[in-house]
């Protein structure tokens, strides 16, 4: 972490030199990573529309995290991340308020770090203004890795989990989500009998 730029500085320069290069990051390079950094380095550099860039997408946290959780994005959904290193955090609550007023199912990315612990606990404050306690929430670290853990849970004992990191994702269903089977639904709207 923090040397994404270098590490594309350093592979546009190979690329210059005619070498073929490859940036490899987890997830999908076109969420939260590596792509948009090439694409504003290249688009500031003289000749920079000259180099062939391709993404090859990835398998992202969202998905992966959904499929091991059942079906929490069965409908609209936002994705935000609580990092507050490119974005300030004034921007991220103004985000988390919106898709939660909306009645979104939010995803958060990077929730919590060594030295960023209580971006979550605020988010989570904002979150419960819109939705009640029992709202279904999915914390998955290290999802399809060694190590990975799943933890079905509500909104009111989410922040109870003691080992939420950078390398969790945390899914809060929306105002229809419910559990059913040890897994987190969010209907669609077709409206099949229970």
């Amino acid at each position: 972490m923090r040397q994404e730029k270098k590490r594309c500085e350093y592979a546009i320069k190979e690329a210059f030199k005619g070498k073929r290069v490859a940036l490899i990051c987890s997830g999908d390079p076109g969420i939260y990573a590596l792509s948009s950094l090439v694409f504003e380095l290249l688009r500031s550099i003289k000749d920079g529309d000259k180099l062939k860039v391709t993404v090859i997408s990835g398998i992202t946290s969202l998905t992966s995290c959904a499929a091991l959780l059942g079906a929490p994005i069965g409908h609209d959904f936002a994705v935000i991340s609580l990092s507050d290193i490119l974005t300030p955090w004034h921007v991220i609550e103004k985000r988390v308020d919106a898709a939660s007023r909306a009645d979104f199912v939010i995803a958060f990315y990077n929730p919590r770090s060594k030295r960023r612990v209580s971006q979550l606990e605020k988010a989570i404050f904002i979150v419960r203004r819109y939705r009640n306690g029992f709202t279904p929430v999915g914390i998955v670290k290290r999802a399809m890795r060694e190590g990975q853990k799943v933890v079905i849970t509500n909104l009111e004992k989410v922040l109870d989990c003691q080992e939420i990191d950078m390398q969790t994702t945390i899914i809060i269903g929306n105002n229809s989500s419910y559990i059913w089977n040890n897994k987190i639904i969010t209907p669609r709207g077709y409206n099949i009998e229970r």
